[in-house]
């Protein structure tokens, strides 16, 4: 482990952006907290998370995927891509990173997602410890301890220090370009953060949540539930708790035609939308507690089946911070996942 003074940290970070590019959460102004590339003047938030997640930086919103140009019955397609930057996620909490080993189960099993796949290898996580979770936090409930982040490098931030942690063979070779700027340190500063962290966390209103109730062999017990219909009625359909999401995966692909071109391009979509997956049969889900139990099923029930256990929530909040009528997925697993346990 080794350590660097917070007045540093400036030059820590530039270092890095000598051969990387540096993002970090960046206070917008107005209270929220974002990720923006780091240069001369920019501080670091200390926002406990930024609104959206990092998840952008592999599966972006939108992203161009080919282009087609034809003339006659002659199609050509042209790949769009160009070399992926090397980039370094600064400040990552500890949920942020356990939604990429969800995203990676989808994109990096065959078939091989090449655009996602790229945008990982030139990734360089350091993630950030919490100090100060709130009553949204429930990242204990999947069995992720926000005082011990993952990530290529840990790190952990007190009042006058930055303790830095490699953990991965990418985390080794960045600490390699900042030995001059930090030195070897003991590790005890950072055990006392953790155990007072750990103590805040068994005091937040969520911190006996359970998934007792959930998982991989409770399709059959769960799907036909009465209680999906009653939480479903004051669904908005608005799609907000799948868009600051860290671990939802759903994309639509569509064409645009400019014209000269066609570009084939995908974009994120969400399984509360009445139109989602809607073919010329129509859609399979056509009412709102379908597509209501189908967000919920997936994540607590369909991923684990299909990934070892594994459930595709992080328990970072954001959905319960957002929901504009506060239905979220805590609710969902107290009033089902509690029955069925």
């Amino acid at each position: 482990m080794r350590k660097c003074s917070l007045t540093s940290l400036d030059a820590l970070l530039k270092k890095i952006a000598e051969q990387n590019a540096v993002y970090l959460p960046v206070d917008d102004g107005e209270g929220r907290a974002a990720y923006k590339q780091w240069e001369e003047g920019v501080k670091m938030s200390d926002a406990l998370n930024t609104v959206r997640s990092p998840k952008d930086f592999f599966f972006p919103q939108t992203e161009n995927l080919m282009e087609f140009k034809t003339e006659g019955k002659k199609i050509e397609i042209i790949d769009t891509r160009s070399e992926s930057e090397d980039f370094v996620i600064f400040g990552v909490r500890a949920c942020d990173v356990k939604s990429f080993e969800v995203l990676d189960n989808v994109f990096l099993k065959d078939p091989v997602d090449t655009y996602y796949a790229s945008r990982r290898e030139h990734g360089v996580i350091v993630s950030m410890a919490c100090t100060r979770p709130t009553e949204t936090c429930f990242c204990q409930t999947f069995g992720i301890d926000a005082a011990e982040p993952c990530g290529d490098i840990s790190a952990w931030k007190t009042e006058t220090d930055l303790y830095l942690e490699a953990k991965t063979e990418k985390g080794e070779k960045l600490m390699a370009l900042l030995e001059s700027l930090t030195e070897a340190c003991d590790s005890a500063a950072v055990e006392a953060q953790k155990k007072e962290t750990a103590e805040i966390m068994k005091k937040l209103p969520l911190a006996g949540l359970s998934t007792a109730g959930f998982g991989g062999d409770k399709t059959d017990e769960l799907f036909d539930a009465p209680e999906w219909k009653t939480l479903s009625q004051s669904c908005l359909g608005c799609g907000t708790c799948t868009f600051v999401c860290p671990t939802c995966q759903c994309y639509d692909i569509k064409d645009f035609n400019t014209g000269k071109e066609i570009i084939r391009f995908r974009c994120w979509d969400s399984c509360m939308y009445s139109e989602f997956t809607k073919m010329s049969a129509g859609q399979p889900r056509l009412s709102q507690v379908e597509r209501f139990r189908q967000r919920f099923m997936h994540k607590l029930v369909y991923y684990p089946t299909n990934n070892n256990g594994l459930y595709s929530c992080v328990g970072c909040g954001r959905c319960l911070a957002k929901c504009p009528i506060s239905m979220n997925i805590v609710k969902v697993m107290k009033t089902i996942g509690e029955k069925a346990e």
